[in-house]
């Protein structure tokens, strides 16, 4: 078990010197990220104190089939959080995790967040894999066509009722997973192939709470990876690590921009 580091310390130069020739000498690298990685740009988490389920209550994917009530409700509280999501923009963090991937050292990123922030950063769609979806646009539940969230905006504000398909009729919601909404399945997929194939495995900002996804850094140790840790508080997932890195994100991540082209 990994010494851990107090968050109120400065990360010892000898842990970041370990990550460095960890970081250098891995020939796969996969990051997977979590909420911690973008409260940095400003967009809050949910479960700490303070976050979004402090002040309100998960809607579930059942009562949001079940209920107007609750559909109206879960477009209020996109649209309410549109200010969060236009003023954020990608941290040192995840342009760290970007260079990784130009660089060539990584094949791509498995993220829990929805903001869309790795692929601002100039991380390719397909190579950032969103194990609970994405909400900056939207998508039939029925037939999966797809909505962009200016466009629902102004019927929303005019009429307050939650938006029903163009085509087929059927309910418009965010493309993230709810509570009991099935996780997306080919990303499932890819996510634990990743883990399974690396030999470096970097979690940064999750809380390592949701399953499935929180069991990937098991499955990539058990493999023979290395996992690394880089958060602001313990998680129960510290236990897989081979080192725990406490501190910013961003002050940690900084320092481990890889130049493309680089070599393990």
């Amino acid at each position: 078990m990994p010494e851990i580091v107090d968050d109120k310390k400065t990360v010892p130069a000898e842990d970041l010197a370990r990550f460095d020739v960890m970081l250098r000498s891995a020939g796969r690298i996969v990051a997977f990220t979590g909420a911690g990685l973008s409260t940095e740009a400003g967009i809050p988490d949910f479960r700490s104190p303070g976050g979004r389920w402090s002040r309100m209550k998960p809607i579930l994917f059942q009562d949001f089939l079940d209920s107007d009530e609750a559909r109206r409700e879960t477009w209020r509280r996109r649209f309410d959080m549109d200010g969060e999501m236009r003023r954020a923009r990608p941290t040192r963090g995840h342009r760290a995790i970007a260079s990784w991937i130009k660089a060539g050292k990584s094949p791509a990123v498995i993220t829990q967040n929805i903001d869309n922030l790795h692929q601002a950063s100039g991380i390719p769609d397909d190579a950032v894999i969103e194990v609970h979806g994405n909400t900056t646009y939207a998508a039939c539940l029925d037939c999966a066509r797809r909505y962009e969230i200016e466009d629902l905006r102004g019927s929303f504000a005019a009429t307050g009722e939650a938006p029903r398909c163009d085509g087929c009729g059927g309910f418009v919601k965010t493309a993230t997973i709810s509570f009991g909404q099935p996780m997306p399945e080919i990303a499932m997929q890819r996510a634990t192939q990743l883990a399974k194939t690396s030999d470096l495995f970097v979690v940064v900002g999750s809380s390592l709470v949701v399953y499935p996804a929180a069991d990937l850094p098991r499955l990539a140790r058990k493999q023979g990876a290395n996992v690394v840790i880089i958060n602001r508080e313990p998680t129960p997932g510290d236990r897989y690590a081979h080192l725990l890195l406490r501190g910013e994100i961003g002050d940690i991540l900084g320092n481990f921009v890889l130049e493309s082209g680089a070599k393990p």
